[in-house]
């Protein structure tokens, strides 16, 4: 479960160690992410890339989440994706690097992420984005996730973002 791959992409779980190319990731997207994420809407540095590191270590202990590094065919870091645990099922999240974008990497590295929550036995996946995301909205309709509804954002909002997340659920297959 520490990783995962389709041949394409390979999810390894985030650990201390990827500290400096995380950081260097985020620092190099920084303004495509903070309109998107408003974890990155106040920069990011060392600090930070610690403390979500500690945070994800724990988190995966706990069982809570489950969070990955998305790297490409030829090794690159190309962002991030977790499984959040929502009652009997899980929630999707994800972002990538801006020269990573459009290559389908999400797509799969969600495809995975949904075969992970069937073998822990969840009953259905959840995905959300902002409404203005046309681009993360796209996943979900790939993988065959219904759109069931909108709820307004919760914390800060990007400045890309419109403060409405549209929600995809896919159930368990019989």
């Amino acid at each position: 479960m520490d990783t995962l791959t389709d041949g394409v992409v390979t999810l390894v779980r985030w650990r201390q160690e990827h500290r400096d190319a995380q950081v260097a990731a985020v620092v190099g997207s920084l303004d495509h992410l903070s309109a998107w994420m408003p974890w990155a809407i106040d920069g990011y540095d060392e600090a930070k890339g610690d403390e979500f590191l500690t945070r994800v270590a724990s988190q995966w202990e706990s069982g809570e989440e489950y969070n990955y590094a998305i790297y490409t065919p030829d090794d690159e870091l190309a962002g991030s994706c977790g499984l959040m645990r929502r009652g009997d099922g899980w929630e999707i999240g994800y972002w990538l690097t801006k020269t990573q974008t459009g290559k389908g990497f999400v797509t799969r590295a969600s495809a995975l992420l949904v075969a992970l929550a069937w073998r822990l036995d969840a009953t259905f996946v959840l995905i959300k984005h902002d409404s203005e995301n046309a681009r993360s909205g796209a996943v979900p309709v790939r993988l065959g996730f219904s759109r069931v509804g909108e709820e307004p954002a919760e914390g800060r909002i990007p400045s890309a973002c419109s403060g409405v997340n549209v929600v995809w659920r896919l159930e368990r297959p019989v």
